[in-house]
């Protein structure tokens, strides 16, 4: 479905990716992880095409996904749901949500979506006329991911969506992300710096380091590897 072949990208010259090439199947959660600074979120800037490549290509479906701009990415069924969740604080849940189905498909299917999120996500209908800014942690992280959800992606691209919520939230933030996955069929890229809860929600994972890929493969087998053991669990 995604293919990020041998990527470059630089801020004002100074290189942040260093020939980074990775892949996600049909149906997948697969998880970049590794450390602030690492170039996680930069990965998901480029596939949004935000940011410019200096070298490199990105696939989506076979259509150069660096080739077209940012709002023809989510045309082609890419959603990006960024660091930080982004909502509109002053504005309801429900505007919120309405802002999220602004291509012409999902402006078509619009209150059928909505329907369907708060089917999802009861919690939203619940607050769907309180204003965004007011919600916990964890219920904003619901509203981004939601929202992201309302230009019926074929991709769904997540940015550390752990950051800011409360430890005894996180574990339920990532299972709402497996049963998203798991009930909807959608795809999932996560890029997240909690490692241990990246690694068991996935199906596949890379380890980026200092925009580098530095090892992949199976969640099961790189959470037994001393490099993950030592630096980033602790053990």
């Amino acid at each position: 479905m995604l293919r990020v072949e041998r990527i470059k990208v630089s801020y004002d010259e100074v290189p942040a990716l260093h020939e980074v090439s990775f892949k996600v199947e049909k149906g997948q959660i697969v998880s970049i992880v590794g450390a602030n600074g690492a170039g996680k979120s930069t990965i998901l800037r480029a596939v949004s095409n935000i940011l410019s490549l200096d070298e490199g290509a990105i696939y989506f479906d076979d259509q150069r996904l660096d080739q077209v701009p940012p709002h023809q990415v989510v045309d082609l069924g890419v959603a990006h749901v960024p660091e930080g969740r982004r909502l509109f604080a002053r504005l309801t849940v429900k505007q919120n949500l309405i802002l999220g189905a602004y291509t012409r498909k999902s402006q078509e299917h619009r209150e059928k979506t909505l329907r369907h999120l708060f089917q999802l996500f009861p919690i939203l209908e619940q607050r769907q006329n309180q204003r965004a800014g007011t919600l916990s942690g964890g219920e904003q992280q619901m509203l981004a991911i939601a929202r992201g959800m309302m230009s019926q992606p074929k991709l769904l691209m997540l940015d550390e969506p752990s950051m800011g919520i409360m430890p005894k939230l996180i574990t339920e933030i990532f299972e709402m992300i497996r049963r998203v996955n798991r009930e909807e069929g959608l795809t999932i890229l996560l890029v997240e710096q909690n490692v241990q809860e990246a690694l068991e929600l996935a199906h596949y994972a890379y380890v980026l380091q200092t925009g580098r890929m530095v090892m992949e493969g199976k969640p099961a087998d790189l959470l037994q590897t001393d490099m993950i053991k030592k630096a980033y669990l602790g053990l």
